[in-house]
């Protein structure tokens, strides 16, 4: 039914097997638990352009947080017109909510994937999704892409003495299934291992909600549903890693702390980056801002009072108007006048006596 997942993540469970196998041994527990570690590292490297926009639409939602509200206030009483108001919001500002959650949701489908890939190694368990194999029909049936001796290593790879298949409530028979590769394990080797995976797994899933939560803004952080989701990142899912642990293999818990080992380096870099666009915006307009401002000492320049003094006739020594003075003379010189120069415009004459005037009064200072 999911075969269009299950067969990508066996793929490159696969491909890493190779590479690790030859140089750690095909059947070494480092060279398989480096393959699952790597998995989540080619998954999270896909993801990473997605991470960025659900990080991105995270901080504008928070940004757009007083502006929703007063649409909720205003439109209280009326749902519709909110939802509609709430959409043109979101398109003016280009913010799109499903890229907030959509990394998250593209690896559930990859987690459900190498679970299921991990448990059909061993398919000897007659629980939910178990086929009840014997023992030796499981280890000559591949596995998806995994060959039959592929199948076999698997079965044969241990960590510090445990199976990567292998949980702490496994049944007695399915580990008997082990016994023709590598031996029975015993629980006390299981739960070794899985315990300070499960206490590893728990902390870096706190850690990171801590570092998310510590990046919200007061506006967002005050909000009673964000306050409540930020109480469960902070303490139910990390509790809720250690109370499961003893139920997941040790690869999935393997992949549990490999994802948040990758979450925890990719948040610092990508808002360490985004906090250096901040601070370069900010300096870009500090300085427009100061190009914009005059400089010390000068004072600011009014641009009316140039244009009243550029508008003020030019006169001679006598104070006469030289573009009146120029009619005359261009009769003597046998040229006749224009009969609207000689025939000025009333309104013309007053605008010229009052800026004779200032301009007269400008001299005499």
């Amino acid at each position: 039914m999911l075969d269009f997942i299950y067969y990508p993540v066996s793929a490159i469970l696969w491909f890493w097997h190779q590479a690790f196998g030859f140089v750690l041994g095909k059947d070494s527990g480092f060279a398989w638990a480096l393959s699952v570690v790597f998995l989540v590292f080619t998954l999270r490297l896909v993801l990473y352009k997605p991470f960025v926009k659900q990080v991105r639409t995270t901080k504008q939602m928070q940004e757009l947080q007083p502006q929703i509200k007063e649409l909720q206030k205003k439109y209280k009483n009326d749902r519709q017109q909110m939802t509609v108001e709430m959409q043109k919001l979101q398109k003016d500002h280009g913010f799109n909510p499903l890229m907030g959650c959509l990394p998250v949701l593209l690896q559930v489908p990859v987690f459900l994937g190498l679970f299921h890939v991990l448990r059909s190694f061993n398919r000897t368990g007659t629980g939910i999704g178990q086929i009840g194999m014997t023992p030796e029909q499981n280890a000559h049936t591949a596995n998806y892409i995994f060959s039959a001796g592929d199948v076999q290593s698997f079965l044969t790879a241990r960590l510090f003495g445990a199976p990567l298949s292998g949980f702490m409530t496994e049944k007695a028979n399915v580990l008997e299934s082990f016994a023709q590769y590598g031996g029975v394990p015993s629980k006390v080797a299981i739960a070794a291992v899985s315990i300070p995976l499960m206490i590893i797994a728990g902390l870096a899933t706190h850690f990171n909600a801590r570092a998310s939560v510590q990046r919200q803004s007061e506006a967002a952080a005050a909000n009673p549903q964000a306050a409540m989701m930020n109480k469960l990142a902070l303490y139910v899912f990390p509790l809720g890693v250690i109370v499961g642990g003893p139920f997941l293999p040790i690869a999935i818990l393997l992949y549990w702390v490999s994802n948040n080992i990758w979450t925890y380096a990719q948040q610092h870099l990508v808002f360490g980056r985004m906090e250096k666009e901040d601070d370069e915006k900010k300096n870009i307009a500090l300085e427009r801002r100061a190009q914009n401002a005059p400089k010390p000492g000068a004072r600011p320049v009014d641009t009316r009072k140039k244009t009243a003094v550029e508008d003020a006739p030019v006169v001679d020594s006598n104070g006469v108007d030289m573009a009146k003075s120029d009619a005359p003379q261009s009769a003597q010189n046998g040229s006749k006048p224009n009969s609207n120069q000689s025939k000025p415009n009333s309104n013309q004459a007053k605008k010229r006596s009052g800026n004779r005037g200032r301009a007269n009064q400008k001299r005499r200072r």
